[in-house]
C-alpha cells in the first residue's frame, strides 16, 4: 500500500510501531533511542531536530497532509504529533479522551479541570506538554491512529468531539434512539 492510499492515522500508527519500536518486530536500540529522545524533548525545536520526526513528516507529506503543516504553526503541529504519540506505550480501540473519562472509584482518570485545560491550550506546544503530562493517567494507552489524526486536524470540531468522548456520550445526531419510537407529540397526548 503506497503512502498516498493510507490515511494519516494509518501512517502515524505505522510510524509509532516501526520507527519507535512499539512492535516487537521493530524493537531495536535505535527505535528505543528515538522514542526516549522524543519523550524527553522539552521544546518543539528539540523534537524537530530528531530524524524520527522527519521520517513521520515525509510519510505524512507523501499522503497529502502537507496543507496541515502550512503556516507559522506547522512545525509546532508536527512536534505536537511526534512527541505525544511517542508517549504512548500501547495501542487500544478507545480514544484518548474516552480513556481520560473512564471512571475509577466514581471519578474520571483525568479530572474535569485538567481535561478543560487541555482543551484550552493556547498553542500546539502547550497542548503537547499538557497531553504528555496526562498520558500516564490513561495508562499511556489509546487509539494511536485516532490520536494522530486528531492532533493533525486539531481544531474546534476535534475539541467538541473530545468532550463527547470524555463524557461517553454520542455527539448530537449520532444518538442511538430506536427508529420506531413514537414522536414526542403523540406521547404527550396520553
Amino acid at each position: 500500500m503506497s503512502e498516498a492510499t493510507r490515511t494519516p492515522g494509518q501512517i502515524v500508527l505505522s510510524w509509532w510501531a516501526r520507527d519507535l519500536g512499539n512492535n516487537a518486530d521493530f524493537d531495536t536500540g535505535a527505535a528505543r533511542k528515538a522514542r526516549a529522545e522524543l519523550r524527553r524533548a522539552d521544546t518543539a525545536s528539540r523534537v524537530l531536530a530528531l530524524e524520527a520526526t522527519h521520517r513521520l513528516y515525509r510519510h505524512l507529506i507523501e499522503a497529502g497532509a502537507g496543507p496541515r503543516f502550512a503556516g507559522d504553526n506547522g512545525p509546532e503541529r508536527l512536534a505536537l504529533i511526534a512527541t505525544v504519540i511517542a508517549g504512548l506505550d500501547a495501542h487500544a480501540r478507545r480514544s484518548l479522551p474516552a480513556r481520560f473519562g473512564e471512571k475509577q472509584d466514581d471519578r474520571p482518570r483525568l479530572s474535569h479541570l485538567r481535561f478543560q485545560r487541555i482543551l484550552r491550550a493556547g498553542d500546539d506546544w502547550e497542548l503537547a506538554v499538557r497531553l504528555r503530562r496526562a498520558l500516564p493517567l490513561a495508562g499511556r494507552t489509546a487509539n494511536v491512529a485516532g490520536l494522530g489524526t486528531d492532533l493533525l486536524h486539531w481544531n474546534e470540531n476535534t475539541r467538541n468531539r473530545w468532550c463527547f468522548d470524555y463524557f461517553g456520550a454520542p455527539p448530537p445526531g449520532e444518538d442511538d434512539a430506536p427508529a420506531n419510537s413514537e414522536p414526542l407529540a403523540a406521547t404527550e397526548q396520553d
